[in-house]
């Protein structure tokens, strides 16, 4: 007893402290997003000041590149919501000629290096001649996305009871309002999940887009090309609060989880 309890104290201490290791690159850009910062670095305390939020979008080209991580990542989720959520309702409800094949590639293009899937889709776009921009950064992100959404959905609905589904066809349910009705709700918990993280995945990205950007500059892609000249506290003020939506998000969807009746 005496040990069990001496290694649950070790196991409780252990995973803080990696939580706390995990936290504190966020800690660090958090705090200096309040940096009174005198020269181009902002590596050292300097002193507290609001000013960077009150100058948030006083660099353009900055401002510019966000708006087109955002509106990008939002236009990648929502397609690969849509074409990730029926492709796992496909792959955990039904059986078809090539299931096993499309279960691999799916697994394939998540085993996949950035640095590979990059290359690959800058010279299928270089033989299309299709100009590269906000379009090809779609597609590229809507395809490295498009597996973790399917698989989120695929465990969601490989859990459910037919049973609910059969008993809304037996009601008088048509196909569509069995699927909108019990089917959609039933599996929108993983739907979320995987447009979260389908998110994030769209607004975090460099290597993929850094091959198929052409001209168009994103957040990750703008401070990458700063970091020579200087980081300024602006990018710290909008990690914060990307981070910040990231987390109000996240405890939303797990008190409306844990609302949901069973």
């Amino acid at each position: 007893m005496i040990r069990r309890r001496t290694g649950d104290k070790l196991l409780r201490a252990y995973t803080w402290l990696v939580v706390l290791w995990l936290s504190a690159p966020i800690a660090v850009m958090i705090a200096f997003g309040f940096n009174d910062k005198q020269s181009k670095s902002n590596t050292t305390w300097q002193g507290f000041t609001l000013r960077w939020y009150e100058e948030l979008f006083e660099i353009s080209d900055l401002s510019t590149a966000l708006v087109n991580s955002l509106t990008i990542a939002v236009a990648s989720t929502l397609v690969t919501a849509v074409i990730g959520t029926l492709l796992g309702l496909a792959l955990g409800r039904y059986r078809f000629r090539g299931k096993g094949l499309t279960n691999f590639l799916v697994f394939a293009a998540i085993s996949t290096p950035e640095l590979v899937m990059g290359a690959s889709l800058l010279s299928l776009f270089v033989s299309a001649n299709l100009p590269r921009g906000h379009a090809t950064i779609i597609i590229a992100h809507v395809l490295f996305s498009l597996s973790f959404v399917t698989v989120t959905v695929r465990a969601r609905v490989i859990t459910l009871d037919p049973s609910l589904e059969e008993a809304a066809r037996d009601l008088g349910a048509t196909s569509w309002g069995t699927f909108r009705q019990v089917t959609l709700p039933a599996i929108m918990p993983g739907v979320a999940a995987g447009a979260m993280l389908a998110f994030a995945l769209s607004i975090d990205d460099y290597v993929v887009t850094s091959f198929v950007n052409g001209s168009t500059m994103t957040f990750p892609l703008w401070i990458v090309g700063s970091v020579k000249t200087g980081i300024p506290p602006q990018v710290n003020v909008m990690g914060t609060i990307i981070f910040g939506v990231g987390v109000l998000i996240a405890v939303a969807n797990a008190i409306a989880g844990r609302r949901r009746p069973t």
